[in-house]
């Protein structure tokens, strides 16, 4: 069949299937079995078999192990006052910033997202104290929730990150060294958003109450032992991937241990709280894991139907040169994310645009940073923007005020990808300190 015939029926599949509200996982399965039956006259029967095997080789990867134990450890820590501990450890350091307390949103999700790899965990979990907080202080609704928005995605940007996990797996790659890449781009993006939260506030002097707290050092000492939980988390755990001590997975496993010791420390700890978390991991997990397959199952089928080889030709037909390619991925990117969450713009795009940014030239580590910035765009972006449908729960406030509250945000994370394109050596300079 011909090559722009065999893309158009995946696409008009894929809007068909997905669009019809199944789960994710069927509509890629069964985008891929029509696909499979309409393009190359595969059999039912041979269409099993090679799903059974790609379901062996997807579920025997170590690497994804880790998945759900970071999971759990940010279920455990969604189910704890440790987001408490981290507003009242935050708050006497950002108090005379200016925008105030409204910094908590993006200092406490970047540092949350160091223990949880969930971008809706770190907006729930920060989200559930600062909403209500900063309102009742009177600091602006729009400017809080747009930062919420904004710093919430830090999830996927900061390690551990459970879609760097699963682009390092699809890609091949270290996602040791991918935790490494992560971590300036995360501190840029949220420079920028503390920035622009400081300037509007000098700008404006209604949209933050002016703080007359004293910060002194028994505030300062105090503020030090409501961290120390979140501190001890990320030391534990990053500590152990970047000395080498531990791999990706066993690190998790070292997360989700000194969490549950830090928790009965402090005396948090319960059997419902242990069974409700280890449900929601569950829960979290197989959604993930099942995506996963049935990605991994889509990639076969477009590869059998040689999808991505000839969309890859036809993009190299047009001599875009690699900021012209970036370009069109960009756009690409931004326009899945309107309709899909972060693990299936992942799962299903990278079989087609990862052959075609090496073949340009950029470095896969690079890429998946990249990769990971155009999704945490799409977090912000309706219909399907993850963080705008937590922070409407949290707040009660229309998606589409949610959805403009954070377009100042979405456009500041698009300068931080611009930053990235023109100095890569912002991504790589990282791993290479660590790991060469």
């Amino acid at each position: 069949m011909d090559a722009l015939l065999s893309g158009f029926i995946i696409l008009v599949l894929i809007l068909l299937f997905l669009g019809s509200g199944v789960w994710v996982f069927v509509g890629l399965l069964l985008v891929s079995t029509t696909g499979l039956v309409l393009v190359e006259d595969f059999s039912f029967h041979r269409i099993g078999v090679t799903l059974g095997k790609i379901l062996f080789r997807s579920a025997s990867s170590w690497e994804l192990a880790a998945i759900p134990l970071f999971i759990w450890m940010g279920e455990l820590i969604f189910r704890s006052d440790i987001s408490e501990r981290l507003f009242k450890g935050l708050t006497p350091l950002v108090a005379r910033v200016p925008g105030g307390l409204i910094h908590t949103n993006v200092a406490g999700s970047a540092l949350f997202a160091a223990i949880s790899g969930s971008s809706a965990a770190t907006t729930a979990t920060i989200g559930k104290i600062t909403t209500v907080e900063l309102e009742q202080r009177g600091y602006d609704k729009s400017l809080s929730i747009g930062s919420l928005a904004g710093a919430g995605s830090l999830g996927l940007l900061i390690p551990p990150s459970i879609v760097m996990i699963i682009y390092g797996v699809l890609a091949e790659v270290s996602i040791s060294r991918l935790f490494a890449a992560g971590i300036l781009p995360g501190l840029l993006v949220a420079g920028l958003y503390s920035a622009y939260i400081a300037s509007r506030c000098i700008l404006d002097n209604e949209l933050a109450p002016k703080s007359t707290r004293l910060v002194d050092a028994t505030s300062l000492v105090q503020a030090f032992g409501n961290l120390l939980p979140i501190i001890i988390l990320i030391f534990l755990v990053l500590g152990a991937i970047y000395t080498g001590l531990a791999t990706p997975s066993e690190a998790a496993a070292i997360g989700v241990g000194a969490t549950l010791v830090l928790l009965a420390v402090l005396g948090q700890i319960n059997w419902p709280m242990l069974q409700e978390s280890l449900m929601g991991a569950i829960r979290t997990s197989c959604m993930v894991c099942s995506i996963l397959v049935a990605a991994a199952f889509l990639s076969t089928a477009m590869g059998f139907m040689h999808v991505p080889q000839d969309i890859a030709s036809a993009i190299a037909a047009l001599n875009l040169g690699p900021y012209g390619l970036i370009i069109v991925l960009a756009v690409f990117y931004v326009m899945l994310g309107l309709f899909l969450d972060g693990i299936s713009i992942t799962v299903m795009s990278l079989p087609i645009t990862l052959p075609l940014v090496i073949s340009m030239g950029f470095d896969p580590i690079w890429f998946g940073v990249f990769l990971v910035l155009m999704v945490e765009l799409g977090q912000m972006t309706p219909p399907i923007g993850f963080n705008l449908f937590v922070l409407q729960g949290l707040t009660g406030m229309p998606i589409g005020k949610v959805a403009v509250a954070a377009v100042p945000f979405f456009f500041l994370m698009m300068i931080a990808v611009l930053i990235i394109v023109i100095w890569p050596s912002l991504v790589l300079w990282m791993p290479a300190v660590l790991f060469d």
